[in-house]
């Protein structure tokens, strides 16, 4: 029987802890039931589970029928968003603005199902790793398991993790050697100008017509900064200031992202957005503070494992579904952290196409579920025998 047929057998268990866990989301760093409900699992198909790294992470280990030194990770994530849903689902979120918009609840399940198709079969040589991370969302939680000693403690040879991708085509599977997805700077930028009536602004220094100037300004980084043969996104997400129809606000607060796969044009965007800070600060009369996190680094699959990812994927998927070389993205992952220590290959899966990630809409499409358990166990099963 195929690692997906017997996945299959108890695939509705599977979907029914996705459900369960989709319906109590808990965002980075807060993911007790999250957590305490996957060791619980592991432990009851009889694996060696460790909590608290990083916080609320879990780590499981598993033997199997012999010992060869070697040592696969497959990680997932367990964190949610702060998303209000906007779904009628059956399991739809039960906590008020928490959301899984982004299908964590979906790979915490496949790596279970993984998990315990691993613990009935031991059909692998070597010791399989299983990594829960907590807040994979702009919250550092792989860098906060590796500061935790997650590579001293539990030595993998490689490591190897899987996000759906709802855009589809379903049952496809994604991955390149290489840069697959970007690094990512989060930038908080405060506005202080000088508070006044609306009605004599002359008397006032404007916090937001500075905040929009400096937006707008941002916006030619791209175009007239970064180097056009390389890619790079400057995005404003945030503008908040004021609160009174006939005040003008002492301050403005902007917030957003930058995203690169370069380090040079990293650096250039950040250069630029701190003098146009200080340009629009003077030629306005306002002070301006920049703040800028180094938040995600640059995904970057190491060839022998993302060749061996697509090589598994093929036997299980058909080489029909398989894309060993696909497009960049510009979305950032921190397993990027992980495969910094260790060599190791992320991918993508595709679902039925419906809403995107990050989306109020969004939800899981449990029928990959053991196609993805199913893949990351063959990978564990392959690998060990390498």
């Amino acid at each position: 029987m195929s690692p997906i047929d017997r996945i299959r057998t108890y695939a509705g268990e599977l979907t029914a802890l996705r459900h369960d866990i989709h319906a109590h989301p808990e965002i980075g760093f807060e993911e007790v039931r999250t957590s305490n409900l996957v060791a619980e699992l592991l432990q009851g198909y009889g694996i060696e589970v460790h909590r608290g790294l990083g916080g609320t992470g879990v780590v499981g280990v598993l033997r199997g029928r012999s010992d060869n030194g070697r040592r696969i990770g497959l990680r997932a994530e367990l964190d949610a968003l702060p998303i209000e849903e906007a779904t009628n689902l059956p399991y739809r979120s039960t906590v008020p603005g928490k959301m899984h918009a982004c299908g964590h609840d979906g790979h915490t399940t496949m790596l279970v199902g993984a998990a315990r198709y691993l613990a009935e079969t031991r059909a692998f040589d070597g010791t399989a790793v299983f990594v829960f991370q907590p807040a994979e969302e702009g919250l550092g939680g792989a860098r906060a398991m590796i500061r935790d000693g997650l590579f001293e403690r539990f030595p993998v040879d490689e490591i190897y993790a899987l996000h759906n991708a709802p855009n589809g085509p379903h049952g496809r599977l994604k991955t390149r050697p290489g840069p697959i997805m970007a690094a990512a700077d989060f930038f908080d930028i405060r506005v202080q100008g000088r508070g006044a009536h609306a009605a004599e602004p002359q008397r006032g220094v404007d916090p937001i017509v500075v905040a929009t100037a400096l937006a707008q300004a941002m916006q030619s980084i791209v175009s007239r900064n970064a180097d056009p043969l390389k890619s790079c996104v400057v995005s404003i997400t945030q503008i908040h200031a004021g609160a009174a129809y006939n005040v003008i606000p002492e301050s403005a607060h902007l917030a957003g992202t930058v995203r690169t796969f370069d380090g040079d044009v990293r650096e250039v965007a950040a250069l630029r957005i701190r003098e146009l800070a200080r340009g629009l600060a003077a030629a306005y009369g306002a002070e301006i503070e920049v703040e800028i996190r180094d938040v995600f680094s640059v995904l970057d699959n190491s060839a022998e494992q993302a060749a061996a990812a697509a090589e598994v994927a093929t036997e299980l998927f058909g080489a029909e579904n398989v894309e060993a070389d696909c497009v960049p993205r510009m979305g950032s992952e921190d397993f990027a952290d992980m495969v910094m220590a260790v060599p190791g290959a992320y991918a993508w899966l595709g679902g039925t196409p419906g809403p995107g990630l990050h989306n109020a809409s969004f939800n899981f499409d449990d029928s990959i579920i053991p196609l993805g358990s199913a893949y990351l166990a063959r990978l564990v099963e392959r690998r060990t025998a390498a």
